[in-house]
């Protein structure tokens, strides 16, 4: 016998995407160091391929430096229309976008009309198709000026944002209700500091430990800003940030090993939030995988990620949908309004999104059913497309993309059946 799990009436169903991962065409500073560092990543993937994940069929692409080249992307500049016609068919109610500062603001104090036109556009074509625009102002991504002055390691960045924010939304609005100012700040700064990964895949700053405190103090400061200057144009906006949430847990009952996990949850999951806390009208969460932790008398860094993984995604990445439960139920305390911003798998045969994302929606309504007060979920992504320091050979679609034959979308069969369960607003846990 079916057993639907209701979710809540006027929940947001939808997903996500990022300019400089879909649009095509961006000169920013991820453009500039991808095109420098395309042949070191191609050469690092085969090394880590090879000694780590012995044979692959994503291997060739991995290790092909146009790979690491965002170039055109998925057109999604071009062919928004297109994209969110397959969203509206879909049944997705809510999208996320960001939009690229970079365009609008293409040297200092300097705004571009048409590209604040297009994005103009690209809200009304959302908002006349029933759909609910989530706008989120930094994703990674920095003008080349802004850079030049130090980027986010410069408190002048700041400042910076906030008139930067305070432009778009004065010129999106009232198109536009729910504004995120930053995507995953903690993340950012922790890998543009300290790095990521077996090589660094990433614009990289390297300023270690006190360079990854002081860019989060530069990145709240940022937040702070662009919350003030939206709010004063419109108290009524709701403004938050997309925050990544790993639920990090112990290997078994070691003392030690617990107790760093309590201080991953501080400063991974909770420090930002933390601060900003009086300047969020609700918490966006990322979510995709668990970090289980063994303290050992090794390098600290190899105390990480011994996690089971029975099932993982085309990345290694652990399917642990409980995880979402554990996310929703950690950032509850801030007594906010939660969207799940974030919440995909690398899946390029599309075998286990679905499954994937009607476990996390089980888990999802559990949160819900125990007081949580979630409002709405976006899938990550929409479109396959440039998964920064991974290229393009991760799919995380629920529209894949024929990069051989003019970008041609296809929707997957996963994304057909999301569209049930936003269709019943329901999961069915039978």
């Amino acid at each position: 016998m079916a057993k639907l799990l209701k979710f809540p009436k006027g929940f947001y169903w939808g997903a996500s995407t990022s300019s400089h991962q879909v649009e095509g065409g961006n000169k920013n500073d991820w453009s500039i160091w991808e095109k420098e560092n395309a042949g070191r990543l191609a050469n690092g993937a085969r090394v880590y391929w090879q000694l780590w994940r012995r044979k692959s069929e994503f291997l060739p692409q991995a290790m092909d430096p146009a790979n690491y080249i965002s170039g055109k992307a998925t057109d999604h500049y071009g062919r928004f229309r297109e994209d969110f016609d397959i969203a509206k068919a879909l049944g997705h109610n809510a999208h996320r976008l960001s939009i690229e500062w970079s365009r609008v603001e293409p040297s200092e104090g300097k705004f571009d009309d048409e590209e604040i036109e297009h994005y103009r556009t690209v809200i009304s074509e959302l908002k006349a198709r029933g759909i609910e625009p989530f706008v989120t102002l930094f994703h990674f991504t920095l003008p080349i000026w802004v850079r030049s002055k130090g980027g986010w390691a410069s408190r002048q960045t700041a400042r910076d944002f906030a008139k930067y924010a305070e432009r778009v939304v004065s010129e999106l609005s009232p198109g536009v209700k729910y504004w995120i100012t930053l995507n995953e700040p903690t993340l950012y700064s922790l890998v543009s500091n300290l790095g990521f990964g077996p090589w660094m895949e990433w614009p990289y700053v390297g300023g270690g430990y006190r360079g990854w405190f002081r860019m989060s103090s530069n990145l709240v400061a940022g937040h702070k800003g662009a919350h003030h200057a939206i709010k004063a144009l419109n108290k009524s906006h709701q403004v938050g940030i997309a925050q990544s949430i790993v639920y990090f847990d112990a290997f078994g009952i070691n003392p030690l090993s617990r107790l760093v996990v309590r201080s991953a949850r501080r400063f991974y999951n909770h420090r930002f939030l933390k601060k900003i806390r009086k300047y969020q009208d609700f918490v966006g969460i990322n979510y995709f995988t668990h970090n289980r932790i063994r303290v050992g008398l090794e390098n600290p860094r190899r105390w990480f990620n011994h996690n089971e993984n029975k099932e993982v995604s085309d990345l290694g990445w652990e399917l642990y949908p409980e995880g979402i439960y554990k996310a929703v139920k950690e950032v509850s305390i801030y007594r906010k309004p939660i969207y799940i911003t974030e919440n995909g798998i690398a899946d390029t045969r599309d075998l286990k999104r679905a499954k994937f994302i009607k476990d996390n929606l089980e888990w999802l309504h559990r949160a819900i059913s125990d007081g949580a007060d979630v409002r709405g979920y976006f899938h990550w992504s929409l479109l396959d497309n440039f998964e920064w320091g991974d290229g393009f050979w991760p799919k995380f679609g629920l529209v894949e993309i024929d990069y051989k034959n003019g970008l041609k979308r296809k929707v997957r069969q996963s994304a057909k059946e999301y569209a049930k369960i936003i269709k019943t607003n329901a999961v069915d846990a039978s």
